[in-house]
């Protein structure tokens, strides 16, 4: 009986001691969790000192995710915590993943005010597998960038580029996925890339088309950008001999025509959705100096 084991505590003391409900101590003692030590003689249970300690543990395993049956075997010595840690490790990793997805897909959605036709959408798209999004990237790529004049050497760079999610992606880059495949699986934005491509492309055996320095090189995207940071509007005066600067004698009809099938096409966005996919920096979005130089020559041409 209590009243011949001083040490002993009913189920309300050791509730009292461990600042946990009765409820929860009698479920736990139920299940085998934390049996009694012994009983009164109205069978009412009794704990010590052992059961305290016994009770902290189930505590800490089950607030770290522990079920009933991975406490038992740790209780009984069958697994170690050690053991059932490494388990558990690889499980809230999977969730923190999973997790990290929903975040960036409510995130998208509340971004853009999505429908709840397009909340499916993205969802599917952000919880697609490796193959499934390589499958979406290599039908765009043979789309827009196979056979160019039969110049196989882009596609074939093209080809081996990845663009993919890595394992652990973060929201940031779950999200610049859910818009770039958005983006590639628009039969309107592939043609336009095509046609872009197809400008500043060169066929076998020729030079490189005027247009083909407006989207591989920089440096003239710089010389714009130097040129706007002054305040310079591409009709005015000041902006003329640009130009003539960055094109030299190059048939600027041509070059106009490939800048905006980009501009029209979304190129500068493109690019700057697989450098976020794939976790690298991008430089800034050009997008700007792009129409600013669109505008300039437009200007020059009816001078």
């Amino acid at each position: 009986m209590e009243d011949e084991r001083p040490d002993a505590l009913t189920i309300g003391r050791l509730a009292h001691r461990t600042g946990l409900p009765v409820r929860t101590l009698r479920f736990w003692s139920d299940e085998g969790l934390v049996p009694p030590a012994a009983r009164t003689v109205g069978g009412y249970r009794l704990y010590d000192g052992e059961s305290v300690a016994r009770v902290e543990l189930v505590r800490t395993l089950r607030e770290l995710g522990l079920g009933l049956d991975e406490v038992r075997r740790v209780l009984s010595g069958r697994s170690t915590v050690a053991e059932v840690a490494e388990v558990h490790v690889a499980a809230l990793d999977a969730q923190i993943r999973s997790l990290e997805v929903s975040r960036a897909v409510l995130a998208t959605v509340s971004k853009r005010g999505s429908t709840a036709e397009e909340t499916a959408l993205m969802n599917r798209l952000a919880r697609l597998s490796a193959a499934e999004r390589k499958q979406i990237i290599d039908e765009f790529k043979v789309e827009v960038f196979g056979g160019l004049h039969g110049d196989s050497r882009l596609y074939d760079r093209m080809s081996t580029f990845s663009i993919d999610l890595p394992d652990d992606p973060t929201p940031e880059q779950v999200d610049a996925w859910i818009e770039l495949a958005e983006l590639v699986r628009d039969p309107g934005f592939r043609t336009r890339m095509r046609t872009m491509l197809e400008l500043s492309t060169p066929s076998p055996g020729n030079a490189r088309p005027p247009g083909a320095s407006i989207w591989w090189a920089r440096h003239i995207v710089q010389r714009v950008g130097e040129v706007r940071a002054g305040g310079v509007a591409p009709e005015e005066p000041a902006a003329a001999d640009l130009p003539s600067e960055l094109f030299a004698d190059t048939d600027r009809a041509a070059v106009l025509v490939c800048l905006e099938a980009g501009i029209e096409a979304g190129a500068e966005r493109y690019r700057g959705l697989v450098a976020r996919v794939r976790g690298q920096y991008a430089s800034p979005d050009a997008s700007g100096e792009l129409d600013w130089l669109a505008r300039a020559l437009r200007f020059a041409g009816r001078a």
